[in-house]
């Protein structure tokens, strides 16, 4: 179920809501004004190893007619921060209130064997992923393939958070395929802190700490006809904690810090499709962040010793689904124009256009009324990927990104796009190298089958005109080299999202090679995929199945 014939189908959606449900100002989803100041999420907490959270998922319209979705408890928290601490268990009751769309498709996703909720995936469906936890793939954890909740029904999530789980950001939102772009975009989304990381890296403890989640959203100017169509027209609006900063004006939210003081952010890139490359900058002078984590894993800290480094930055690339942990010091009084941008993506010819946005202003208060980061409580847990580096690999295989227009899908000589008409319908593509391509497919075998023990090494190639962001479920990943350059082992970094540059159509195709941990309590099926939410609704998107150890795999060599 494609996501262009979703957005049409919530025109009809949104018709049936109660009036309640269909307020101009947001109703059940509601979302501050442009320019307004940063505020932080709510805050829900684990207490003695549990965190029991029941979330509506609602829609709703905004004033100028944008399409909102959002999870909220059943107290007006939307978007909520679910904090819990390495072992703990969080409960997530999840009831689906979005109308049903009489008339509208369905498609069949599951049998008796791997059903989990509902069979069929209507146009309002949803579920969730636990992005970047190393949970279980199993029915009732994070799993994504089969778990369809219609409308009106309720489900129930238990995740188990290993004691192992490198302490950092993770982030929650549905991944119903075919219209996770579309939700995602609406605004379902929200942060997940998994405690500690004072404990690996601290120099962040005691900070005031700023939890940051970006997004983007319909582009507003099309919806009201105007001002879009020159090259530098952005695909889709940004927000900040939910304050947009829309095109083409760039009115910035407020962010209010204090001077001289240093502060702890959390950035989440929770956009669907939008790209984000972010900068602090004082007086046009870009300022260094002291980064901590990536994608939830604090920075140099899988070597067996439990402590961390600082990797000293003035930009953080963010693809969608990645974050950022640093510390960043406050302007001086001295300073006139504070600002925290994202810049210019070049994503090749055949991409989403992401220009150059000032995010929000910075401005000087006495008290920014923030939260402290605790004091480190005692040693770290062992850490989940531990060792990795020196691991034996024992399979290795190479992958593609790919992508055709689909009216020619298929025929004989079709190669990637090099140009994005508009309203251009195209089939996206992840393929293990050696294989046929195939768009995704619930009811498919796994493309790829490996064992719970293997460490493999996975070459990612970009035979397409566009970047494409790899993401997998369930595990993080060691990235060691990158278009031929490889990374210095004091320097590789893990990661559960990572960006592979464009093909200029004429050199070697553009690749990562990362090194695969599946060494840990996971096995079951869960799925790898393009990022881009876009793209991943167009198709690209795969099945991985890890068996038992107690089931031999072979060794493979560029084939599943």
């Amino acid at each position: 179920m494609g996501y262009l014939i979703r957005a049409t189908l919530l025109v009809l959606c949104l018709a049936t809501l109660a009036p309640a449900q269909a307020l101009a100002d947001g109703g059940v989803c509601p979302r501050p004004a442009p320019g307004s100041e940063v505020l932080p999420p709510p805050d829900l907490f684990s207490s003695g190893g549990v965190l029991n959270v029941s979330l509506n998922y609602f829609t709703s319209v905004d004033d100028i007619g944008r399409t909102l979705f959002c999870f909220v408890t059943p107290d007006g928290k939307e978007g909520p921060t679910l904090h819990a601490n390495p072992g703990d268990t969080i409960n997530i009751h999840v009831t689906n209130v979005v109308p049903n769309a009489p008339g509208a498709p369905s498609e069949r996703i599951s049998n008796s064997a791997n059903q989990c909720g509902a069979p069929d995936m209507t146009v309002t469906s949803v579920n969730m992923h636990f992005h970047g936890l190393n949970v279980s793939p199993k029915c009732h954890g994070d799993e994504t393939i089969h778990t369809i909740i219609n409308s009106g029904e309720s489900f129930d999530y238990k995740l188990k958070i290993p004691t192992n789980e490198p302490p950092g950001l993770y982030w929650y939102h549905p991944h119903i395929h075919g219209t996770s772009s579309v939700d995602v975009q609406g605004g379902a989304t929200g942060m997940i802190e998994i405690e500690g990381i004072e404990n690996i890296q601290p120099a962040v403890a005691g900070l005031p700490q700023r939890f940051l989640i970006l997004r983007d959203e319909q582009l507003g100017s099309a919806i009201k006809g105007s001002g879009v169509g020159t090259p530098l027209s952005p695909f889709w609006d940004v927000s900040v904690n939910y304050v947009t900063v829309p095109y083409p004006a760039y009115p910035p939210a407020i962010i209010k810090m204090k001077s001289g003081s240093k502060e702890f952010w959390r950035v989440a890139n929770a956009a669907a499709n939008t790209i984000m490359d972010i900068q602090v900058v004082y007086d046009g002078v870009p300022q260094q962040l002291q980064i901590v984590g990536f994608d939830g894993v604090p920075t140099g800290s899988q070597n067996g010793k439990q402590q961390g480094t600082i990797v000293t930055q003035t930009r953080a690339l963010l693809p969608p689904a990645s974050r950022v942990e640093f510390i960043v010091q406050a302007p001086s009084s001295n300073v006139k124009d504070a600002r925290f941008i994202t810049n210019n993506i070049d994503g090749g010819p055949a991409s989403d256009v992401n220009p150059l946005r000032r995010l929000a202003k910075i401005e000087l208060t006495d008290n920014p009324h923030l939260p402290l980061t605790p004091k480190p409580s005692g040693p770290a847990n062992k850490q989940r990927f531990e060792n990795l580096a020196d691991a034996k690999v024992t399979a290795e295989r190479t992958l593609y990104f790919y992508e055709i227009p689909s009216i020619i899908a298929g025929q004989k000589g079709a190669t990637s796009r090099t140009v994005k008409p508009p309203q251009e319908s195209v089939n996206f593509y992840i393929t293990v190298d050696g294989e046929f391509n195939r768009l995704f497919d619930p009811n498919e075998p796994p493309a790829i089958t490996t064992t719970r023990g293997a460490v493999e090494e996975w070459t990612i190639q970009n035979r397409t005109a566009e970047v494409h962001e790899f993401h997998i479920h369930q595990i993080h990943f060691l990235v060691q080299e990158e278009n031929g350059v490889p990374i210095p082992k004091d320097k590789q970094q893990f990661y559960d999202t990572y960006q592979v540059n464009y093909w200029d159509g004429i050199g070697p195709y553009p690749y990562i090679k990362v090194k695969m941990d599946f060494r840990g309590a996971v096995v079951g099926d869960f799925v790898y995929h393009c990022h881009i939410l876009d793209h991943e609704d167009g198709g690209m998107m795969a099945i991985i199945r890890v068996l038992p150890n107690t089931e031999v795999v072979s060794n493979v060599s560029n084939r599943s």
